[in-house]
This record gives structure tokens, sequence and C-alpha cells, in this order.
């Protein structure tokens, strides 16, 4: 499958690039190859992966009609991802307008009119990510009526609206303010340090379960671990730190006049998909341990082990009476550590029969 975009992205490159020899509109390539993405996803005959296909675009559905529906961990996790690709809503924005206002896909037009001209719909694009999750955690409590941490978890995604609203008020009144004197990039950065700051502490703690108490042998982690090496986790929590406070070379760099805000956007935003794709390795693993602990469908959320080892030891967390939590207290361990010498003398059950 990456093959074959790979493929068609490269094409449709190729296209803009020769588009005068090929005597092709050079802007027509880019909505050929968006058009044939959006074919793909929809397409509707049993191939290439269509019950994936499908499943995703069931839980996208929920996602963006946040709170009509009962939220899973599923549909939450995939409304994550997009919070990472806001540069996706605000970028579709600029795609239908380019389209809707340039007659000739020949030639580009002024790159800042859909910018400019269209502030309020962009921000309101941006919004988007935030508001599918706290509109979610809102039905969360709900649903089951626990303050915490579902009301807590709604403020940390309210903080990204002041964020964005800030962020487009500091553009609109630029003009009326000397530099430096703009009081709105000051209120952008007050409130994008608040969201990070937020943000940053319910990823450590929260989402990934680190930082606990009671981590023993794994400093400033927690007590179970599935990656065999600290240092993983060490990095993930070191890049999770820079990234997360990206807006800040942001906002300094373009201030400054270093640097455009487009080539920092454009930098910024793999660099936060990065992110989010490491966050989702200890965001998966601590929800699997979780559900170990509170004997939930504890084989639903597959963490793929290492090595072997680590399957042992993820099937030994799972069968324990004792269980794995990382959000509450854990019950008295000292029959845990019993069952743990025994397992590692080699007195503990085989697991060859178990499920897999």
């Amino acid at each position: 499958m990456a093959a074959i975009f790979g493929v068609l992205w490269s094409v449709s490159v190729l296209s803009f690039l020769y588009s005068d020899r090929l005597g092709v509109p050079a802007y027509a390539n880019p909505l050929v190859l968006l058009i044939v993405m959006l074919l793909f996803v929809v397409n509707p005959t049993k191939t290439f992966r269509h019950e994936a296909r499908f499943w995703t675009l069931r839980v996208l559905g929920k996602a963006f009609m946040a709170p009509l529906f009962y939220v899973s961990f599923a549909d939450f996790w995939v409304a994550d991802q997009l919070n990472s690709l806001t540069t996706l809503f605000t970028d579709t924005q600029y795609l239908i307008c380019f389209y809707m206002t340039n007659p000739n896909w020949s030639v580009g037009v002024d790159s800042n009119y859909c910018v400019v001209n269209f502030l309020g719909i962009r921000t309101f694009m941006a919004c988007l990510p935030p508001w599918f999750r706290f509109a979610q955690c809102l039905r969360r409590y709900r649903d089951t009526k626990e303050a915490f941490p579902h009301i807590i978890n709604a403020v940390k995604y309210s903080t990204s609206f002041f964020a964005i609203i800030f962020s487009t008020l500091s553009k609109v009144y630029a003009n009326d303010y000397a530099s430096g004197e703009n009081p709105f990039l000051y209120l952008w950065i007050v409130s994008s340090l608040i969201s990070s700051c937020y943000a940053y502490t319910w990823d450590i703690k929260l989402d990934w379960g680190l930082f606990d108490s009671k981590a023993g042998d794994n400093k400033f982690l927690r007590e179970e671990i599935v990656y065999p090496s600290v240092w993983f986790y060490y990095f993930g929590i070191f890049e999770d730190f820079v990234l997360r406070f990206g807006w800040a070379f942001l906002i300094s760099l373009t201030e400054m006049g270093f640097a455009l805000e487009n080539n920092m956007i454009t930098i910024l935003a793999p660099l936060e998909v990065f992110r989010r794709f490491m966050w989702n390795f200890f965001r998966l693993e601590n929800e699997h341990l979780n559900n170990c602990g509170k004997f939930r469908a504890v084989r639903d959320i597959s963490v793929a082990p290492l090595d072997t080892s680590d399957q042992t030891l993820i099937v030994r967390m799972m069968d324990d009476e004792d269980g794995v939590s990382n959000r509450r207290k854990r019950k008295n361990t000292t029959k845990r550590r019993e069952i743990e010498a025994k397992f590692i003398l080699g007195e503990g059950e085989s697991t060859d029969d178990m499920d897999t």
C-alpha cells in the first residue's frame, strides 16, 4: 500500500513539474491526487483492506459527530490523532478556497488571499480537532458521571481554543500595534504556555502513567513497563516536552524575522505527527496495562512486544490475580512479589496453552 501511494504521489509531483510539456494545468495535479486518495478510501469493493478502511471511516464519523454517540477507546484515540493534524484542517480550507477562487489552474494566485480573507473560517477549522475531544470528554462524563478524568480532560482541550483564537487575533490586529506591543500576541503566548503545560503533564502522568511514586528500579517511570529499554521512555519524555512547545520556536523565529511562518509550519507539522507517533506507543501500552489491572478486555488492545520475553511478561501481568493499574493505588504487592519470584525460578504456570 505504501508503495502504491508513493508511486501515485511521485507521478503527481512529476506531472506538476513538467505540466507545460504535458499540456496539463499544473494545479490540476494535486486535485487529481486528492480525488484518487478519497476514492481509494471509500472504495466499496472487498479489496485494499476493506474492513480497515471502513472501520476507520466509522470511527472518524463518530468523532465528527461527537458528543452524539457513546465514546469507546478507539473513538477518542482516533480523535487524538486528529489533534496532531490541525494543519490538515486549515490546509483543507485553503485547498477549497484556492480551487473555488482561481479559474486558471495553470498559474497560482496570491497565496495570502485564502488566508487573510478567511481567518474566521481558518480559526473554526483549527478548533475542530480539540472540539472533537472536548465533546467526547463531556459525553464520557455524561455516561460515567466521573468528573475525573473526563471534566478535567475537557478543560485541557478547552485551553486549545484560547490559544487558537488569540493566535488569530494577533494576526488581525498586527498592523494596529508597533512590534512587540500587540496585546493579543502576549495572550497567545500565555494561553499556549498554559495549554502546553497542561497537555504535557497529562501526557506524562495520565496518558502514559509515568513518574509513578512506586516505580522501583524504573526511575521516573512506573513499576510495570513493556519495552525493554528505559531509555526509550526517557527519550519519549524529552521529545514530547520539546515538541509540545514547538509553537515557541514558531513565535520567536517569526517575530524576530528569522523565518517565515509558512516555513515554520511546514517544519513543525511533520514533527507533531512524529510526536504523536511516539505518544501512541506509550498511550497504548498504558491502556493495555490498565486493562490488565481492571480485568477488562485485556487482549483487545495489542501491544507488540520487542522480544518473546516481553510477550511472556505481558501474559503474566494479564493473568496475575493482583493485576496491573497505573491510575490507582495498587493492592498489597507482597503476594505479587512471591508470584514473580516463583515465575523467575521457573515455578510459575506455563503460558503455552494460554490464548493469544
